[in-house]
């Protein structure tokens, strides 16, 4: 079935060619009317040769209806389907597998729907802000609508190529590669979400085609090679700084319960200045990236 749509102004469009079943037969059948023509044509020739009969237009007449059938036969395997057309003009498609017949003025075109892997090229796209990211994507895909996929785009197979590459620099330009909050969705960090909306996306530029997208998943993402370095170093410098953090807190913590235990405890009684100064050993130790060295003291801490 065509279907053309138009603008307001009438222009036309798209012709869009929706997939429907052909009419053709099943081949065993044809193969026994074969048999039985090539039975009558046998006949004929013997009515002609041995018994002097007047056969001649019946052995034309079978000759001709044997070299009819004969011309219509072929082939389906599984998971492939045949385009019917009549001078051009679409009228179905035929997806039973196995030995068919259709009318011999009947063209036909073949097409597999079987599924299809790709793994696409690598993509360079700069990220939402603005650093050049190297993207490729694994696409599972599959022809639906044979009608939309023969008629209705120009070499289906490279239309999705085409398409793939598109919607990896759309969604790329979306998202940042990495997040300075928590709360953001990043390239890195988000990969399902970002396959899922990249799948999503896909499948609304190859619908035209007649193709389903079954599973869309990153394989490959990364700096590119002219910012890798520096980019490296900005999250080592990122990773050193949280580590410090945590560091830093872990040991404002220990101190102050070390203070409060001295003081419920009466260990020993603090004063202003003698508390700074433990708590500043403290820190130290805590903090500090080499191994500690005790001191005795054996003088006064006012001396």
């Amino acid at each position: 079935m065509n279907i053309e749509n138009q603008s307001a102004s009438g222009a036309q469009i798209l012709n869009i060619t929706d997939e429907f079943p052909a009419k053709v037969q099943n081949g065993y059948t044809m193969l026994l009317v074969l048999l039985l023509g090539l039975i009558a044509t046998i006949a004929s020739v013997f009515l002609i040769i041995s018994i002097k009969a007047a056969g001649l237009p019946i052995l034309i007449l079978t000759g001709f209806f044997t070299l009819f059938i004969s011309a219509g036969f072929y082939f389906l395997g599984p998971n492939q389907g045949a385009a019917i057309q009549l001078f051009g003009t679409y009228k179905g498609t035929d997806r039973v597998s196995g030995l068919r017949w259709r009318l011999p003025w009947l063209s036909r075109v073949k097409i597999s729907v079987r599924v299809h892997n790709v793994t696409s090229e690598t993509v360079k796209v700069n990220d939402l802000r603005g650093n050049p990211v190297e993207i490729a994507t694994n696409v599972v895909w599959r022809v639906t609508d044979t009608g939309k996929a023969l008629f209705d785009v120009e070499h289906y197979d490279e239309f999705v190529d085409i398409q793939i590459e598109s919607a990896i620099r759309v969604i790329g330009a979306r998202y940042p590669y990495d997040s300075i909050t928590d709360d953001e969705v990043t390239l890195r960090g988000d990969a399902g979400e970002v396959s899922e909306e990249l799948e999503k996306q896909l499948q609304e530029r190859v619908m035209a085609a007649g193709v389903t997208i079954d599973e869309c998943r990153l394989t490959h993402l990364a700096y590119a090679p002219e910012i890798a370095g520096a980019m490296l170093r900005r999250q080592q410098a990122q990773a050193v700084v949280s580590a410090r953090q945590t560091l830093v807190e872990g040991a404002v913590g220990m101190v102050e319960t070390a203070l409060e235990m001295l003081s419920e405890k009466d260990v020993v009684e603090l004063d202003d200045e003698r508390k700074a100064a433990m708590v500043s050993n403290l820190m130290v130790v805590l903090c500090g990236e080499r191994d500690t060295q005790p001191i005795v003291n054996t003088g006064s801490l006012y001396n």
